[in-house]
């Protein structure tokens, strides 16, 4: 465990990180690599030296591990279904699926067999991904003891790779909508004669450059906030959980229990802000001018 909170803190927000460090890099231990080496960092210089192409290990397999409880749990759901009326579990899968299908409908003015699906499983993904936050802070701890490991932070969400990998995974799907629905031509001429229109042939040739800048950043601002929004809630989260159990050690429980009820809320709301924009972006994205 860390000696100071800040160090504390520092420590449980650092992801478990995998990459290569290249040769001459000075290894937490003090040695210096001969060659490039593949290795799991120790320290924060090492995670340095690795630069971008690096794996958060811990977000990849907890968000992976996230998504197939998700999947499993409705298989199972859906094996079980019956004609009769459903009770437990079955019932409560019931209502988020009619839920989200309502949404869907009443937000979705195109038709595509693959929304709902979509905003069901990004629900429900982003909100048990979010739920591993309100497990105890030490959690983490605890698993790196038993497994030997450096760093471990539990919560995918908090790591911007994952919200930012889901949000440009959704600007794809935006792009792929709207080439699919208005054509290659349709698709450049929303990025290049909005939003200023004119006439003159001339005129339109002029604001093309002006339209495609204006355009292009507003494309590119839809999977920036929405990634960013949800990693900073959450992050911010499980900072103030992490800074209370900094602070009042044994005694976190007395104050993380008001905080985690308040994040009761706070989770299924990030959950459906990030579905619901994912619906009206690829809805605006179908629509036809």
């Amino acid at each position: 465990m860390a000696d100071t909170p800040t160090e504390y803190i520092k420590h449980h927000l650092t992801n478990l990180t995998y990459g290569k460090v290249p040769a001459g890099t000075v290894r937490c231990d003090g040695s210096i690599t001969q060659a490039d080496q593949w290795v799991l960092a120790r320290c924060g210089e090492e995670m340095n030296a690795m630069g971008f192409w690096a794996f958060h290990v811990d977000s990849l397999f907890f968000s992976g591990l996230m998504g197939i409880v998700f999947l499993g749990l409705f298989l199972w759901v859906a094996r079980r279904a019956s004609a009769g009326v459903p009770s437990g579990f079955s019932n409560f899968v019931e209502v988020v699926v009619e839920f989200v299908d309502g949404l869907v409908r009443d937000t979705f003015h195109g038709k595509s067999k693959l929304i709902a699906p979509l905003a069901l499983t990004t629900f429900c993904w982003v909100f048990i991904m979010s739920s591993i936050k309100l497990l105890p802070v030490d959690t983490a701890w605890g698993l790196q003891v038993l497994f030997g490991l450096e760093y471990l932070k539990l919560v995918p969400t908090v790591d911007p790779n994952i919200t930012l990998a889901m949000s440009f995974s959704v600007l794809f799907m935006i792009i792929g909508f709207a080439i699919t629905h208005k054509g290659i031509g349709g698709f450049i001429g929303d990025l290049t004669l909005h939003p200023f229109e004119v006439s003159n042939p001339i005129g339109k040739i002029l604001f093309i450059p002006i339209n495609f800048v204006l355009e292009f950043v507003a494309l590119m601002a839809k999977p920036v906030s929405l990634g960013l929004r949800l990693f900073g809630n959450m992050f911010a989260g499980e900072f103030v959980f992490i800074l209370l159990a900094a602070m009042l050690g044994y005694w976190q429980f007395v104050g993380a229990v008001p905080w985690a009820i308040f994040h009761l809320l706070v989770i299924p709301l990030q959950s459906f802000i990030f579905m619901i924009l994912t619906i009206v972006y690829l809805s605006m994205a179908s629509e036809q001018h």
